[in-house]
């Protein structure tokens, strides 16, 4: 089964009261992304360590539970940092991170690298018999081949796409909106 690929940069999500401390005035979606609810608002940070900083990173909405800092593999070891790979939202061992506005600072253990993971509705879960959390495998790319094992993440109004990092883009030589070979 044919499956779109969404790359994704390295990015902030934040709580209602992280974001108003950074911020403290109200945000503009700049644009909506490819999952329901999902957006880039016209914020960005600096992330750094005492080694390294990345300026104007995008902050995405809508707010979260919990802060969490996104960056790529190559982005960590520019950092000084080692952050595990997880799933949204688990923040077991994150690294410790600075997330800097104009207005302030806040440093919190909230750096990860986001496990590769397929969106995908309920109905189409329900359909090929995929299980949240399930692990599967997808082919990538057309120059430089490879599979890949991603877990499925259900969500009822989702919209099917496969989620890898830059560095795994730039292996397998993948652009946004590219398609890979789900196999099930």
């Amino acid at each position: 089964m044919k499956i779109n690929i969404g790359v994704s940069n390295r990015h902030v999500h934040l709580t209602k009261e992280d974001y108003d401390l950074l911020f403290g005035d109200e945000y503009k979606i700049i644009k909506n992304l490819s999952q329901p609810s999902d957006f880039v608002t016209d914020k960005v940070v600096t992330l750094k360590t005492s080694k390294y900083e990345i300026k104007n990173v995008k902050v995405l909405g809508p707010f979260r539970d919990y802060t969490q800092v996104e960056i790529s593999r190559s982005d960590s070891i520019k950092f000084g940092i080692n952050p595990p790979v997880r799933e949204s939202g688990d923040l077991f061992d994150a690294e410790t991170i600075t997330i800097v506005s104009d207005k302030c600072e806040i440093t919190k253990k909230c750096a990860i690298i986001s496990q590769r993971h397929i969106h995908i509705s309920l109905e189409e879960a329900q359909n090929l018999n995929l299980e949240n959390g399930q692990i599967v495998n997808v082919k990538l790319g057309k120059e430089k081949k490879g599979i890949i094992e991603c877990f499925i993440k259900i969500k009822e109004n989702a919209v099917t796409e496969l989620h890898i990092d830059t560095d795994d883009a730039c292996a397998f030589i993948i652009n946004q909106n590219d398609e890979g070979d789900l196999l099930i």
